[in-house]
């Protein structure tokens, strides 16, 4: 709640605002950044070495009640009513594509196990807590947090969106095996590799 409020602080910062030793609050912190609640940025105050100034991360500001996807939801079903279904699923891929671009650009050259690791921090970045884990045939990318799920519940071609845009980034092969708004735990997707694209670029 403190750093819902403030946006960010360091751990001397929570200990005296809460009242608790500065130990207990590190420890907290680093539970709450292995959830991917939390994230930290570098902060220099004065002289001396950088502390680390905390503040949410995508996920963590989900946790907190909000009307963003319903208010998202309710103007997709006005461009259903008054243009279509299509034209609401095309507003819906066109933020895959800007991401795809913006992934694009930073993986340019990279080889794919590489390009995977960087995919997966995005892709956490952004609010999916997102992992990844290597396998002979190519490995799994595993969401273990769906940020529109409330649309997707509505609009499952939001899914079939995802799933094309990881095949494009990956550069392989995607195969999506549970999705969150289908009543699953996690989305998962079993990523290919192209054979040309294993050493890069």
């Amino acid at each position: 709640m403190r750093l819902k409020r403030d946006g960010s602080a360091t751990a001397k910062d929570l200990a005296g605002a809460l009242s608790v030793s500065l130990n207990a609050v590190r420890h907290h912190l680093r539970e709450l950044e292995g959830e991917g609640v939390v994230c930290y940025d570098r902060s220099r105050r004065g002289v001396g070495a950088p502390t680390h100034a905390y503040r949410l991360s995508a996920a963590g500001h989900a946790l907190f009640p909000d009307r963003y996807e319903q208010t998202v939801a309710a103007l997709l079903d006005h461009v259903v009513r008054t243009e279509g279904r299509q034209a609401a699923v095309a507003l819906l891929e066109a933020q895959y594509r800007a991401l795809a671009e913006r992934l694009k650009a930073e993986t340019a050259g990279m080889a794919s196990d590489e390009r995977a690791a960087v995919i997966a921090r995005v892709l956490h970045d952004e609010g999916y807590m997102a992992t990844w884990s290597d396998a002979e045939d190519g490995g799994l990318l595993t969401e273990s947090n769906c940020p529109h799920r409330f649309i997707a519940e509505r609009f499952p071609e939001l899914c079939d969106a995802e799933e094309a845009f990881l095949a494009q980034v990956f550069v392989g092969s995607v195969e999506r095996r549970s999705r969150i708004a289908g009543g699953c735990g996690t989305c998962t997707y079993h990523v290919a590799f192209d054979a040309a694209q294993g050493e890069g670029g």
